[in-house]
């Protein structure tokens, strides 16, 4: 089966990527990647939704990830684990087919909202390597069952390629400096 993927056609859902929860992780590359992802959604125009749960206690979302975002990006604060509970956020992702989806933590925020968005119909696209959890027991077990469910499990690197198409794209070397 092919997905048509297009930057109109997509959203970029970031799940709690916090100051408290990223200082949690150990030598993890989520941060950076999440920080990739932003950089291309602003390039190319791409819809932007990014949650925050219970941004009292966990701080908000992090710095690099926060300036590097497109201006139109939408932000929930939530108590739910999974996303589409919170007001606003399903209706926010209306017009788009392509979720891209990543954050922390793997298997509670980012595996319930996943589910939920497989189960309203959404193409579902697992960014592994800008999620994370505390544990990598925990991490493999959220990656794998969200797999199992009928999410596809890409990369930070296949996303941007994805959304390139081509070499060509006049854009390719203001996002391609961002991989390297």
């Amino acid at each position: 089966m092919t997905i048509n993927i297009t930057a109109q056609n997509s959203t970029f859902l970031f799940i709690d990527v916090q100051e408290k929860l990223v200082g949690m992780l150990f030598k993890n590359k989520c941060a950076k990647k999440a920080e990739i992802l932003a950089r291309l959604a602003k390039v190319l125009g791409i819809k932007c939704i990014l949650t925050e749960q219970y941004p009292q206690g966990l701080g908000s979302t992090i710095a690099q990830v926060k300036y590097s975002l497109p201006d139109s990006a939408q932000y929930f604060e939530k108590t739910s684990f999974n996303a589409l509970a919170q007001d606003g956020v399903q209706e926010s992702l209306q017009g788009s087919e392509n979720i891209f989806i990543f954050g922390i933590e793997t298997h509670i925020c980012v595996y319930q909202t996943a589910t939920a968005l497989l189960e309203k119909g959404y193409n579902v696209f697992v960014v592994k390597d800008a999620c994370a959890s505390r544990e990598t027991d925990e991490f493999k077990a959220g990656i794998n069952l969200m797999e199992k469910e009928g999410a596809k499990i890409i990369t930070t690197e296949m996303v941007v390629f994805e959304m390139l198409k081509s070499s060509k794209h006049p854009n390719f070397k203001e996002i391609q400096a961002l991989i390297k």
